[in-house]
């Protein structure tokens, strides 16, 4: 079954269900890993992040969201996820779909707020680019996934294999930064926001070949 058909299964199984769909996140530390990993990075890196949503059908309050996207990029004061240290303050870049008219676009920036909890409070600029998010397997246990904002961010995932693995001990450690349904850690062959030191945000990065992603489905019930 693909992870459309994932999707689609959770609309069928609650009529309440307002949008739907799939995301895909990348962070600038391991999220799969064993706790040598993650005790090694934790308070160090981890505080950048890329992610976003393809709205596959659905509305949010009304407003018609089928067929467009959104996604976003965080720069965090620690570790996202680290609830020892905190991560807050949180500056975010908000993306949304340029094939989205006004009333969407206000309506992708609410969604995608009401998706993060508070990780999106602070939206210091938001900018209109084409999105395309794509999804190659059967299930989402073997999705490569790719998500694309203009020129400014970008993701590609593949499944986590055997040799990604280090200790034998890898696990979940931290959950995904955007409610979902089913989440699957992966491994991340590109992992990029090509912002400015001196921009919004004030970084950029690159960083591939971790196991710093998620796949996901997700739905939203009114």
């Amino acid at each position: 079954m693909s992870i459309l058909g994932f999707a689609a299964l959770a609309m069928a199984a609650s009529p309440s269900v307002a949008v739907e769909g799939n995301y895909v996140e990348a962070r600038s530390a391991d999220v799969n890993a064993g706790s040598c990993f993650i005790n090694s990075e934790v308070q160090l890196v981890g505080n950048l992040a890329v992610f976003g949503w393809e709205i596959k059908r659905g509305n949010w309050k009304g407003v018609e969201l089928g067929g467009l996207k959104v996604a976003a990029a965080v720069h965090a004061a620690s570790t996202l996820g680290d609830l020892t240290g905190g991560s807050f303050p949180v500056k975010s870049l908000l993306i949304v779909d340029e094939k989205a008219n006004y009333e969407q676009r206000q309506a992708l920036r609410e969604f995608a707020r009401r998706m993060t909890g508070d990780l999106l409070d602070n939206i210091v600029r938001v900018e209109a680019l084409p999105i395309q998010f794509s999804i190659d397997g059967e299930s989402i246990h073997e999705a490569k996934v790719s998500l694309s904002a203009g020129t400014l961010a970008s993701i590609r995932t593949r499944a986590i294999e055997e040799q990604d693995k280090v200790c034998g001990h890898e696990e979940n450690f931290y959950p995904p930064l955007a409610q979902t349904d089913h989440a699957m850690s992966a491994y991340t062959l590109e992992n990029r926001f090509s912002g400015s030191p001196t921009g919004d945000l004030r970084v950029y990065w690159s960083l591939p070949y971790k196991r710093n992603a998620y796949v996901a489905t997700f739905h939203l019930a009114e």
